[in-house]
């Protein structure tokens, strides 16, 4: 039997979208105008007679039909898409680049009239992905404060259980907004299970006595904090469970099957017109870089060239960091001048820059360059910590307040501006640490594939300071191998609004 629509999720949010976004895009391209004729930027541009708004309209209504079309060609309506936050900030990124590239091209061809300011285009450019953002920021938070947002999640269950199983649930349960709502486990033979694999299985080996005693009829799904998942039943009953259970999507944890019983449960699930996935346990990381290819008439999937070491990205991003550098350095000078006396006055006795080795792409040592936040001998007592403790009582205070707001990093523009960091990357460690973590961490050194950032997917995620250092490359190794200039745009703007353990 084919799966039921959900009205609510695949029409009714998506097209509440599409009439919200219409209104906000207009509102953005409107805001542009007036930035452009009626504010004090009016005397910026050049003057274009008789572009008065009645005139504009028709090319404004011109400018929304493409950007909703646009932002179609991107996901943004995609329904898999609705609880996923960032991705839809990345569609709302290239389909407004997208129609600036467009819009500007089409108005030199057909020779508009009222003709279209080009400084029109920039402002309504930034109006608009400005208030989209927020429009769709107060969306997910209504959405995901309410009840709404278990109608929007998809059913999910899991085939199998292993390491993988057990970290994917853990991905899904721990975060109530995650798009997936992991209704249980079918099991298969030979899973690597607990006691309790009749019932459920356990994501946490810390369960207290009365919580394994419970655990033991597990007919339910159950809080985050007790760490279970509940078992449906076993593969062979497979057609049944997808009924009985409404599931979505059916994510197959392992590989290890027999061609046939790979087959029948990819069959079972086309009859019930079922999304299915694999985990692909054999590649731990740089799973976008994955292309099938043939070598004769065999089929041979393998890791290709990641897409930010392709010769064109490779010079997109370098120039996007040397005109980064060179605007965060004209800019930081008046402030690095202030901080610099502020940390003179509280302790004169040391340098006002701090430099540092640390570790950078090919595993090549560069000085870094922080404004120094501690006592002049703090380096002396620093060298066997990963970071520093929160209230450290070797920051100073203007150290504290400098490490608080990213401050004591503006001299590193330089680095970017010498090729030895990017703006946007995984943070550099000293060597001590890479022969330590590379030891302890599995897959640390790809980090080392690229240029460390100024800012990066793991810090704004939280991941700095006394953090999870596993979870910390996990994110580093994301970014690597899904890096777009779209990525390392969005990561430049959450970076101002972004502060959680910095310290």
């Amino acid at each position: 039997m084919p799966r039921a629509a959900q009205p609510l999720r695949d029409t009714i949010v998506p097209l509440a979208l599409l009439a919200g976004d219409t209104l906000v895009t207009f509102a953005g391209l409107s805001f542009g105008y007036w930035l452009r004729y009626a504010s004090p930027l009016a005397h910026l541009g050049i003057d274009v007679p008789d572009a008065t708004y009645p005139r504009y309209l028709p090319l404004l209504l011109v400018g929304v039909a493409l950007l909703i079309g646009a932002f179609a060609q991107f996901g943004l309506y995609d329904t898999r898409l609705l609880l996923r936050r960032y991705q839809n900030l990345n569609a709302i990124l290239k389909g407004a680049a997208f129609w600036f590239v467009t819009y500007l091209g089409t108005s030199l061809v057909l020779k508009f009239e009222p003709p279209i300011s080009r400084l029109f285009v920039v402002l309504a450019f930034l109006t608009v992905v400005l208030l989209l953002y927020v429009w769709r920021a107060l969306v997910y938070a209504a959405i995901t404060r309410s009840s709404l947002v278990q109608k929007l999640r998809r059913r999910a269950a899991l085939l199998g259980w292993n390491d993988h199983g057990r970290a994917l649930a853990e991905e899904i349960t721990h975060d109530p907004s995650h798009p997936f709502q992991l209704i249980g486990l079918v099991s298969l033979a030979h899973d690597t299970t607990t006691p309790f694999d009749a019932q459920c299985h356990v994501l946490s080996d810390t369960l207290s006595e009365a919580q394994r005693e419970g655990e033991e009829k597990c007919h339910l799904i159950r809080d985050t904090s007790s760490g279970a998942v509940r078992g449906l039943g076993r593969a062979a009953e497979l057609d049944a469970i997808l009924e009985r259970e409404a599931i979505d999507v059916l994510i197959i944890t392992r590989l290890d099957l027999p061609r046939a019983e790979i087959q029948r449960i990819v069959e079972t699930c086309e009859r019930a017109y079922i999304e299915w996935k694999i985990v692909p346990g054999a590649f731990d990381i740089f799973l976008s870089g994955l292309h099938l290819q043939t070598i004769g008439r065999v089929p041979v999937l393998g890791v290709e060239e990641l897409a930010i070491h392709r010769l064109f990205n490779r010079g997109l991003k370098r120039t996007l960091d040397v005109v980064g550098a060179i605007v965060g350095l004209l800019l930081s000078i008046p402030l690095v001048t202030v901080l610099a006396a502020l940390i003179k006055r509280e302790s004169p006795d040391g340098p006002v820059f701090f430099r540092q080795i640390r570790v950078g792409a090919g595993h090549r040592p560069f000085a870094v360059w922080k404004l120094r936040s501690m006592a002049p001998d703090a380096a002396a007592t620093d060298a066997a910590r990963q970071s520093t403790p929160r209230d450290d009582p070797r920051l100073l205070r203007i150290g504290a307040l400098m490490r608080r707001w990213n401050l004591d990093e503006l001299p590193q523009f330089w680095n970017v501006l010498r090729g030895e960091m990017s703006l946007v990357g995984p943070r550099p460690e000293r060597p001590l640490h890479v022969d330590r973590l590379s030891a302890e961490i599995p897959h640390y050194l790809p980090r080392h594939l690229v240029k460390p950032g100024m800012t990066g997917w793991a810090q704004i995620n939280g991941l700095r300071g006394d953090s999870d250092l596993a979870a910390r490359v996990q994110h580093d190794i994301y970014y690597i191998e899904h890096w777009s200039v779209w990525l390392d745009v969005q990561i430049m703007l959450l970076t101002f609004v972004r502060w959680k353990n910095a310290y």
